[in-house]
């Protein structure tokens, strides 16, 4: 795992606006602590080992069977899971394109596996950290013997077209990795599942440890799905509001973002270093922004922002232009 995540106001302590989790900040979540509130006596007892029932739910939401499915501590655990499970099947080679989330490659190296043609391609779609989707057209689907892994964390905040759940159980070796983390705003609690055909999720549940996902985030789980409480009620405003942050960006000099398909978004400084620039907002201005410099592929001038509410994002343009243009 890469040092510098995003999120990681801790080190500073007085962030007011923070920009630099792909979280939105803003989700109500008041409906979901009442909920566990009143479920805290589940603290005292065993969850299941394996929590079909919120696979069975979440496969009812998919429509796909509740076989197909597997909850999982946070989609990064999934992550490793699909490695761990697909060395174990003969997989020796992975296949990823950068930038992207570290955590696959981290992965694949962890189980032994080195970078090379016809074992496992694996996408972020939407991308992390550029936003943007890929198209998966019908030929670059996996041949016999080889996998593709599609990681649809950001699915929800994103309007263009995207595979299925039902369309990667009929595809065999199509393995999909979901958060509801992402979609409900609720990354403290740690819960993702993944998609693939019977077989496939019958092979990775050998490798699943028992009692990985707790009772509470179980519970939440449940309610989150019952209810769909969305963190972002309006994602259509939201992206439209995403937009625009995107083209004042680019109407800042020196400042470039990149297209994104998403609610949040890479851009490169010309004039300053992503590491003096995130020191100089947090410190100055309490805004936090993702240096992403240690993503494969990117220099020390790339930075990532999701977009907040409106008011948030002029304060950001307002305290980054007068950074950069002094």
């Amino acid at each position: 795992m890469i040092q510098g995540h995003g999120d990681d106001g801790y080190r500073y302590g007085q962030v007011r606006m923070n920009f630099s989790s792909n979280i939105y900040a803003h989700a109500d979540l008041s409906g979901l602590k009442a909920h566990l509130a009143s479920m805290l006596d589940l603290v005292g007892q065993y969850p299941e080992p394996e929590p079909y029932a919120l696979e069975r739910l979440i496969a009812e939401h998919r429509n796909i069977p509740s076989s197909c499915v597997i909850v999982t501590n946070g989609a990064t655990e999934a992550i490793y899971l699909v490695a761990q499970m697909l060395r174990a099947q003969g997989v020796m080679h992975y296949r990823i394109q950068h930038p992207t989330f570290s955590e696959y490659e981290d992965a694949c190296r962890m189980y032994g596996m080195t970078p090379g043609e016809g074992g496992v391609t694996w996408i972020c779609n939407p991308n992390n950290p550029t936003g943007q989707v890929t198209p998966i057209a019908k030929g670059q689907l996996p041949k016999a013997n080889s996998f593709l892994v599609i990681d649809q964390s950001y699915e929800d905040f994103c309007l263009k077209p995207l595979m299925s759940a039902a369309e990667a159980v009929d595809r065999g070796n199509v393995i999909q990795i979901h958060s509801l983390t992402k979609t409900y705003a609720v990354p403290g609690l740690r819960i993702g599942y993944v998609v693939s055909s019977e077989k496939v999720i019958c092979q990775l549940r050998a490798f699943v440890r028992p009692w990985s996902v707790n009772a509470l985030a179980i519970e939440a789980g449940k309610w989150l799905i019952a209810n769909d409480v969305r963190a972002v009620p309006d994602v259509q405003a939201y992206l439209a509001e995403a937009q625009r942050l995107n083209r004042e960006i680019n109407a800042i000099p020196h400042l470039c973002a990149l297209p994104t398909d998403t609610h949040f978004m890479l851009v490169r400084c010309d004039t300053h270093t992503a590491a003096d620039l995130k020191d100089s907002l947090v410190r100055q201005h309490g805004i936090l922004i993702r240096d992403a410099s240690n993503f494969t592929g990117l220099d020390a001038h790339y930075f990532r922002i999701a977009a907040q509410s409106r008011e948030e994002n002029n304060r950001l343009l307002e305290a980054i232009s007068k950074l950069i243009n002094v």
